[in-house]
């Protein structure tokens, strides 16, 4: 087992990223395969459970009030429906379910609800994932009571970089909210989205900002920018040269943070459905190990559950067997125990 370390130094990160490509892959995928299955896959589906409204101002997001996309504000979906597709996603082979809603923070009014949700998916035996934007240490108590796995909540970039896509939101009520996450026992899921016309730089800092938690997100999504015309971020790769990410960087990117997080689920996530089947495979090989399936994240379009089953055939691949999730309380704080020779509590 991989020695957790959470005092990375940016210049360690970026002499990471400098590598030659083929040693990062081989010194990425070496520490993928002491940790985690090589040849599996975990399955995740992505619900809205209440699109479009949200007052940030996102430069990446079509359901902001900002935004220009087309996007209609819905309520909160019916419990009942969203049990549904969750049963749907079971169905297809989905380990987890992941439900979204487009908040700024959720309202006291709006937990009832979610709560039951919560606990409906987790009868099923799905693992439970949340992105409802920040939360009060109240509203993560109750949903750690619930059951809930995993909350999202992405930092998105690198310190620097986070104030030149969002105004809105303070990058410090990011960090915030995931320390709430944490103290309450739920499991952290928190990445971001390369390809906004960040440096090479930026990307360092974002993954060390993950990298340099007190404990490594034990989910870490890797999204690649889908450009949404009406967006900020959208309308710019539309009509300026900002340069979408070169694949060869976001394979580094991922392989990075498989190096620098090597417990940590890596979730090759938006982004995928304009990736080739190589790319793809070369993320698999830079240790993601994590997919979203289905047509659809968000109101972004996905690769689709055909493609993905053809291409696990072509590759030999997998989906993972579920396995109950690790509990913040004990999950990385176990391994680092056990990594360094001290038994876990």
């Amino acid at each position: 087992m991989t020695n957790v370390r959470t005092d990375w130094t940016r210049e360690e990160i970026a002499g990471l990223f400098n590598l030659p490509f083929t040693e990062l892959l081989f010194q990425a995928a070496s520490v993928h395969r002491q940790n985690h299955p090589p040849d599996q896959v975990q399955l995740c589906t992505l619900l809205s459970i209440k699109t479009g409204g949200c007052p940030e101002d996102c430069g990446y997001c079509s359901q902001s009030v900002k935004a220009d996309s087309g996007v209609e504000a819905t309520k909160l979906m019916d419990v009942q429906a969203v049990l549904q597709s969750a049963a749907q996603a079971k169905d297809h082979g989905s380990q987890r379910f992941c439900m979204g809603a487009a908040w700024r923070n959720p309202k006291d009014r709006d937990m009832p609800a979610i709560v039951e949700i919560v606990k409906g998916v987790r009868e099923m035996g799905m693992e439970t994932c949340m992105t409802l934007g920040m939360l009060t240490e109240k509203q993560a108590d109750m949903l750690a009571e619930a059951g809930l796995d995993y909350y999202n909540h992405n930092i998105d970039s690198s310190p620097e970089y986070y104030e030149r896509v969002i105004s809105t939101r303070k990058f410090e009520e990011r960090i915030e909210t995931l320390d709430h996450v944490r103290n309450s026992g739920i499991n952290v899921c928190s990445g971001g989205i390369v390809g906004m016309g960040e440096t090479r730089d930026d990307r360092v800092g974002f993954v060390h900002t993950l990298a340099t938690l007190e404990a490594h997100p034990e989910s870490v999504p890797v999204n690649a920018l889908v450009p949404v015309k009406g967006t900020v971020l959208g309308d710019m790769l539309h009509d300026t040269p900002l340069a979408k990410i070169d694949d060869i960087e976001f394979v580094r990117t991922v392989a990075v943070a498989r190096i620098t997080m090597p417990m940590s689920m890596v979730r090759l996530s938006a982004g995928r459905e304009s990736m080739s089947d190589a790319t793809q495979a070369l993320c698999f090989m830079a240790g993601a190990n994590s997919i979203f399936t289905g047509d659809k994240l968000l109101t972004a379009p996905n690769a689709g559950d055909d493609s993905d089953a053809a291409l696990f055939e072509r590759l030999g691949m997998t989906a993972l067997q579920g396995e109950e999730p690790m509990r913040a309380c004990g999950g990385q704080a176990a391994s680092k125990q056990m990594a360094e020779g001290v038994p876990a509590e």
